[in-house]
């Protein structure tokens, strides 16, 4: 068999190897699709994936929305949750109800790149906590944020990301989509404000959010400062500090 294979794999003809070493066509091709088929399994084995964790009452919480809170429990100074992964994991556990081991939690910590090693090569970008405001025109102040739902049927999760103006109440963007990362983030950033004809307006709006991933993340802030539009962000747990755009979301939902 591994006489045949050689050769035929070399380019000779088939047909002229396997009657030379006396072997049935059949039973060639039926051991190299056997070969290949325990090749392609040992490729492809492994435990996929799921990309949420399930909560106390059986809800499957995204991934996305876990990052939003680890991202919370690394900025809340007060119980200085930021020094482990473990202690991250007892913090979802505890606060949020999450069925999820301290392996998932340091993937996710990873991929937001807020490990102790990584802290040293991309600094902590600088929060700037929202403050209230009084409004007294449209493009004053922004209000993003995004919502996640579940498709039952597909086993997939979707994200809406919304931009509200507080003044007028009007959605002057948004992104849907099976991902939202912080691409998507500037992109929408930028169409609103091009939708508004404010790129290269002297004042802008300023654009405040909660502490998702995609809104603490490096590039996020390098836009804001480079087409100079001011990001504040809200304090850890407190959605009502971002209320517009918090009660756009509820309404979408319910209906």
């Amino acid at each position: 068999m591994e006489i045949a294979r050689k050769y035929i794999d070399e380019g000779y003809n088939a047909s002229l190897v396997l009657k030379i070493v006396g072997l049935n066509r059949s039973t060639y091709y039926y051991h190299v699709s056997m070969q290949f088929h325990v090749a392609k399994k040992s490729f492809s084995s492994g435990r996929p994936i799921a990309g949420y964790s399930l909560d106390a009452a059986g809800k499957k919480i995204c991934d996305e929305q876990i990052k939003e809170y680890i991202m919370e429990a690394v900025q809340d100074e007060d119980e200085a949750l930021f020094y482990g992964y473990r202690k991250i994991t007892q913090y979802l556990r505890d606060n949020h109800s999450l069925t999820i081991n301290h392996k998932k939690v340091y993937r996710l910590c990873r991929e937001l790149g807020i490990l102790r090693k990584q802290r040293v090569i991309k600094p902590k970008v600088t929060s700037k906590i929202s403050v209230n405001r009084i409004i007294k025109r449209s493009n004053e102040l922004w209000e993003a944020d995004i919502k996640y739902g579940y498709i039952t049927g597909e086993n997939k999760f979707f994200f809406v990301l919304s931009v509200i103006d507080v003044f007028d109440r009007s959605i002057i963007g948004y992104h849907i989509g099976y991902r939202c990362e912080s691409t998507d983030a500037v992109s929408l950033l930028k169409r609103c404000l091009l939708k508004r004809e404010l790129y290269d307006a002297e004042v802008k709006p300023v654009i405040r959010t909660d502490n998702g991933p995609q809104f603490t993340s490096n590039l996020f802030e390098e836009i804001c400062n480079e087409i100079n539009i001011y990001h504040e962000r809200i304090p850890c747990r407190t959605p009502n500090k971002n209320a517009h755009i918090e009660a756009f979301h509820r309404i979408f939902e319910d209906e």
